[in-house]
């Protein structure tokens, strides 16, 4: 694991943030399309657009539970007995009786046809009679089997359900590139759709590098730190919607960590390391993967970038599948940063996600800060909503590598390289972070 670079030392070579990112995921392609059974689709993304095969309903049917009728047959035994149908009245205690000839439930199917002044004693989601036109709730009633009294004359087409009055056949349900969100595999259903064609969920792998490194369950102790970083990235990945593996720890064994990465090239579509990014003798995932072979430059660069924290970043692909590979820091405040800035555009460009990447707002910043010159800094912080609209942020105590402000975040402040202070009071941009609670 190695310490990042002192961030007031910010020199003209670094690479700009926004240029390295446009770099790398310019090298990206979405996954190949995978063709899904419905119930497997949620958390996926849309390869291709999706259009409803059948309509929804798909037939005429009753919305509630009541008494389906034709409201013609309502309407005149309403005027004979001396008030206004569809006024929603009864004066007088007068009603309109219609004869109960049959029930339908939602199982039912066979077509029936309304007699005059008659009506079926309906269950919503039933299929209406032949000629029915209105649906009269059972709380208007007295609820009658044989006969049954109506307190309340409703308007025309109250209480039904038209065939694909919400989603004809045909309908654009939803464009390519769109989450499928448990309402979406609803519709899909609704309408007669089994599968869809998907991206599929990346599959990432996280190692986490260096001899110092022990597993949780106990405390740092001086020549031992705890790994926090493949646990943290690996439920970071899978907020993503990854399907992640944490690989675990892995020593500053060249021969080990050029096996284990070749080794999970068979089952990762992005694999992420942790430590190792920076130019000292115990830096081993730099000086492996950037080593010259047969003339031929190594399959992974890496590049100061001015970011804040954590300079060092690694891109590439390893294995005869070039598979890409992402390199953060390993102090775990860089690497969580990192993670958000780099790793997580990365999957979501290989999901076919869009945006790639996370939604951001302009807010009111509650207290002065600085910023090291020359570095883009993302700054753990506390946003919320205005009265009245807007946004305000307060930053976190600690900066940015305390895991405790990360903890409590809903948003990253954005400084850029020519901030090096902000003024209480002056406009800030602010990533939102997902808090799910």
């Amino acid at each position: 694991m190695t310490a990042t670079a002192d961030p007031e030392a910010a020199a003209n070579e670094l690479t700009p943030l926004a240029d390295y990112l446009g770099s790398v995921l310019r090298r990206l392609r979405a996954l190949p399309p995978l063709d899904l059974d419905l119930t497997q689709s949620y958390g996926n993304v849309l390869a291709e657009d999706v259009v409803a095969p059948h309509s929804y309903p798909a037939f005429d049917q009753a919305a509630v539970d009541g008494y389906a009728a034709r409201w013609d047959d309502i309407a005149a035994a309403a005027r004979s007995a001396g008030y206004a149908a569809g006024h929603g009245g009864s004066p007088g205690g007068r009603t309109v009786r219609l004869n109960v000839v049959g029930d339908l439930g939602a199982a039912s199917w066979r077509p029936v046809r309304l007699t005059p002044n008659a009506c079926f004693s309906v269950a919503a989601g039933a299929p209406l009679p032949l000629t029915a036109d209105v649906v009269v709730p059972v709380e208007w009633t007295d609820q009658g089997m044989a006969a049954v009294e109506i307190y309340r004359v409703p308007k025309r087409g109250y209480g039904v359900r038209r065939a694909g009055e919400e989603l004809p056949a045909g309908t654009l349900l939803a464009r390519a590139g769109t989450y499928v969100s448990p309402a979406l595999v609803a519709v899909f259903a609704a309408t007669g759709l089994g599968h869809v064609v998907v991206r599929p969920s990346p599959r990432v792998v996280i190692v986490a590098t260096g001899d110092e490194l022990v597993d949780v369950g106990r405390g740092s102790q001086p020549g031992q730190v705890v790994d926090a970083n493949s646990h943290a990235l690996t439920a970071a990945a899978a907020e993503v919607g990854a399907l992640a593996y944490r690989v675990g720890i892995c020593d500053d064994d060249p021969e080990a960590l050029r096996g284990l990465l070749e080794d999970q090239t068979l089952r990762a579509d992005l694999i992420i390391t942790t430590g190792g990014t920076g130019t000292g003798p115990g830096d081993m995932v730099r000086r492996i993967l950037t080593r010259r072979e047969g003339g031929r430059a190594g399959p992974v660069t890496f590049t100061e970038v001015a970011l804040y924290p954590g300079t060092s970043l690694g891109f590439g692909t390893v294995g005869a599948e070039e598979v890409p590979v992402v390199c953060l820091p390993g102090e775990t405040g860089a690497a969580m940063i990192g993670f958000e800035v780099l790793a997580r555009p990365a999957i979501n460009l290989l999901a076919g996600a869009e945006p790639v990447f996370r939604p951001s707002v302009r807010a009111h910043l509650l207290e002065t800060i600085t910023s090291p010159a020359g570095l883009r800094e993302f700054r753990p912080a506390h946003v919320a909503e205005r009265r009245g609209g807007g946004y305000t942020v307060q930053p976190l105590a600690g900066g940015p590598r305390t895991l405790s402000g990360l903890a409590e975040a809903n948003g990253l402040l954005v400084l850029g390289e020519r901030v090096t202070t902000a003024a209480a009071g002056s406009t800030v941009d602010v990533l939102l972070l997902d808090r799910r609670r």
